[in-house]
């Protein structure tokens, strides 16, 4: 089973509601690409542009985030 850890400092998200918005986006698309990523342990650190990006396109970049980490898990377990 994966999991997940968040780090979305206060210095680069200034208020709690943009924090709390990020952290609750960050988690439902790892619960809906939970059982694609078993197996590792994830750490997502937040970055200060990311208050800014509407909610579609953060789901959206975290998505293809979550394919290219596949895809490299992957490519390193075939050799």
């Amino acid at each position: 089973m994966a999991r997940l850890g968040l780090a979305v400092p206060k210095r680069q998200i200034k208020t709690a509601i943009a924090r709390n918005r990020i952290k609750r986006l960050i988690r439902e698309s790892f619960r809906y690409n939970q059982t694609r990523l078993a197996g590792l342990d994830i750490v997502v650190l937040v970055r200060a542009g990311a208050a800014r990006v509407a909610n579609p396109t953060f789901l959206r970049d975290l998505d293809t985030l979550w394919d290219r980490l596949i895809e490299q898990c992957e490519k390193y377990l075939s050799t």
